[in-house]
Order: structure tokens, then sequence, then C-alpha cells
């Protein structure tokens, strides 16, 4: 019983089970015993929420640690630049502003990562909305069939058109639900689900013509709109895990979770690239190659997303964040936010307006990003670094600009002969991706 109970723990603080939230209990996958006892189900709860208090208590001293590091950022980058003005550069001063500079995205991080993790928690805890709940007969069959390839009857509600075994519901829901925690462009794009075999919209170019009358004047025909098409780019995103049977056969881990976990973070890395800088070749066009000089700048209908200068040939100036900020319509600025690489907020943090106020500003609330020039900041590792002519940052509505396409359904098939003695399992997800209005949104490139 106490192996039973350690196991059930284990598995909630890795968020490893769902929550049923019309009934209001937590539904666990079975254990090695098969069945979970009913006194640790009504244990979990108190597990899971003082595991959220834990990660909530990490936050706010991580917040706190921030704080006070900026604030010492701040003194002396201000010491630094006053030495500087009077001649006298200190190497030892700069040095000692770019160790704090790195402590602050060390912290930054660290409060980034508790906030996901809490985010990850809550999910898995299943607030409405949040994950499916779990259909225990489902959920035996798809764990008989990763054991030992069994097909069963209960596989087959996931999708009556391709085989539930293949294109499983619950599952699919589960690793769409976790992406949307790893994927950069998943957090911040619209996310749509299609069942065609690709997409194409029309947009509304204008054109409609109108006049003034008189009463009895002739009233002769006036021109009509006109429409243009735009397709979006498809791809077959893969992962191909693998198993020994053995280890399937006598592990006491929930299968699904582990597979879920090796596809999830495989996708999660192959979309980020494809999304940011894909060229459509088999993959989503990436929202980069629309900017202004980039190869889908001429693509859109509506044409391409502005560039706006940094204001040097290769760096960032505080008067081009600002260029920035006014270039973008003020009907697009209410849920505006900054997209840049870490390596890029180091640079930007040490940027003061005419003022002498410093531009980027920690988080002072767990759960709440930092801001540069009030607006929030989001790091994205694909974001190219400050260099010439290089696209640094995008600032605009990502919502409004961009599109994630899904392809319902991932599909998992169970390969027990192409490598032995390993049990592959080739799981599969059709994704597209495209910018379906590049009006909303701005980008830094770094040039005078």
């Amino acid at each position: 019983m106490f192996k039973t109970i350690m196991w059930a723990i284990t598995v909630v603080l890795f968020g490893l089970f769902a929550f049923d939230a019309m009934a209001g209990t937590h539904l666990l996958a079975h254990g090695p015993e098969g069945v979970l006892a009913a006194s640790v189900a009504a244990a979990l709860p108190e597990a899971i929420s003082a595991e959220l208090k834990r990660i909530g208590a990490e936050a706010k001293e991580k917040v706190e640690d921030l704080t006070k590091a900026f604030t010492d950022f701040k003194a002396e980058h201000d010491q630094q630049l006053e030495e500087v003005k009077k001649g006298n550069a200190d190497a030892l001063q700069a040095l000692k502003v770019d160790r704090i500079n790195s402590n602050i995205d060390r912290l930054q991080h660290a409060v980034d990562d508790a906030n996901t993790r809490l985010a990850a928690l809550q999910m898995g805890v299943g607030a409405v909305g949040c994950g499916p709940a779990t259909d225990p007969e489902y959920s035996a069959a798809f764990r008989a069939n990763f054991r030992k390839g069994e097909v069963q009857a209960a596989l087959n509600k996931g999708a009556a058109d391709e085989g539930g075994y293949l294109a499983p519901v619950e599952w699919d829901r589960t690793i769409t639900d976790r992406l949307v925690i790893l994927s950069d462009m998943r957090q911040l794009a619209t996310v749509q689900r299609v069942s065609g075999a690709g997409l194409t919209k029309l947009f509304n170019m204008g054109g409609t013509a109108s006049g003034w009358v008189g009463e009895t004047a002739p009233r002769p025909a006036t021109a009509t709109g006109t429409f243009a098409s735009l397709g979006f780019g498809w791809g077959e995103i893969y992962a191909n895990p693998a198993a020994t049977q053995q280890i399937l056969d006598d592990a006491e881990i929930d299968l699904e979770s582990w597979l879920a976990g090796e596809v999830e973070a495989e996708f999660a890395k192959q979309e980020g690239a494809a999304f940011f800088a894909g060229d459509g070749v088999n993959k989503p066009f990436g929202i980069l190659t629309y900017v202004t000089g980039g190869a889908n700048a001429a693509k859109h209908p509506f044409g391409a997303i502005k560039a706006v200068n940094s204001g040097a040939a290769a760096a960032i100036t505080a008067d081009g964040i600002i260029d920035l900020i006014y270039d973008l319509p003020s009907a697009f600025t209410a849920n505006a936010k900054f997209t840049m690489n870490r390596k890029t907020q180091g640079t930007v943090r040490k940027l003061k307006d005419g003022e002498g106020n410093y531009l980027w500003q920690p988080s002072y609330v767990a759960g709440q990003p930092a801001t540069l020039a009030g607006f929030p900041v989001q790091e994205v590792a694909a974001t190219p670094d400050v260099a010439a002519n290089a696209i640094a940052a995008l600032f605009g509505d990502f919502k409004q600009t961009y599109t994630v396409y899904d392809r319902v359904g991932v599909r998992v098939l169970r390969d027990p002969y192409t490598n032995k003695p390993y049990v592959q399992f080739y799981t599969t997800k059709r994704v597209g991706g495209g910018v379906h209005n590049p009006e909303p949104m701005r980008a830094l490139k770094i040039a005078e």
C-alpha cells in the first residue's frame, strides 16, 4: 500500500493525472496494481495544493531577488555611464554591470520557469477547459495497445472515420494542451483546428464605390469590391520514440504520459523553428518571412509586415523602440507585446528614455511578464540576435497576425518490427501556419 501511495504522489507531482471538472473529482491513471485506492485519491488534492503553494512561494522569492538585482543594475549602469562621460571607461565597472545583467537574465528565466510549472500543474489539475477528462475504458485499451499491440473496440471511440487507435482524440488533446505551454507561437498566436487537407482564405480587397444622387436622377452601376485568396503552408511533424518490450511489460509507469512527454518536446522544438522562420516547404510559413524584404513579403494580399529601423547600423536605440511602438496603429496596441531572444533583452535592458528612465522593467508580480516601454516582453529563442539588417524583435498583436492550423488528430503507430528489440511509436501530426493579417505587427530591423 505504501508503494502505491508513493507512486501516486510521484504521478501527481509530474502532472500525470486528469481532472473531472464537472464532478470535482480526480481520476488518476491506473497504478501498478491497476486501481488506486479511494483513500489515496482523496489525499491527492492536498498534495497538489501543497505543490502549487511551494512553486508559488518560489516564484515570489525569485521576483523579490529580481527586483533587487534590477535596482543594483540601474545603480551600477548609471555609474558606468557617468564614468564614460568623464572619459574614464572602467573595465571592471563594465564587467560588474554585465555580471548583474546576466544575473537578471537568470532570475527572470527562473521566474518564467516557475510560472510555467504553475501553469503546467494547474493544467494537470484541470481547470475548466484545460485538458480532457479521461475515459477509463479508452485509457485501458490504449495502454493495452502500447504494451502488447492489442487493438480493442474502445480505441475506436477516438476517431470513427480514421480508427481511434490511429488518431486517438483523448491523447491528441493531451499533446495539444501541453504544447501550448512549450511552444512560444501557440501561446502567442491564434490556434485553429481544421479537418481538410489544406486551407485557403479569402480577403476583401475593397473597391466598392458609391455616389450622391438627386431624388429622380439615374443610378448608374458602381464599382464592385474584389477578393484575393491566400493559402497556408502545411507539413507533417513526427516523432519516433522507442522502448524495449521488456520495459513495456515490466515498467510501473504511465505509458501514455511517457510517450506524450517524448512527443511534446520534439514537436515543440520543431514547431518553434517553423512558426518563426519556416519556408513553407513541408512546414508552416514562418512569421519572419512575411517581413519587408523577406521571402514571403509579397505573398499576403494586404502586403508585408512593416519593418522599422532600430536607429543604428548594428545596435538598438531607445528612439528605435519608441518608433517601433508608435508605428503600430493604436487599434492594435491593446494586446500588443514584444518578442525577442534573451540576448536581445540583455541589450534593451540598458536603454533609457529622454528623462533617464529605463525602458525595460522586471516583473514585480508572479505570473506577469517583464515590460519594455510599458508593453509585455516574451522571450522567444527563435528570434535572431542583434546584428546588421537582422530582425531582432517583433511588436504587435500576435493573435490578430498569425494563425496556427492543426489538422485534427495526432496519429500513432506501434511498430515492434523495424528495430528489434525496440518497439517504436511512430507519431505524426499535420500542422500549418502563416500570417493572416500583417497589419497588427511590426518588426524591428537593425539599421539606421
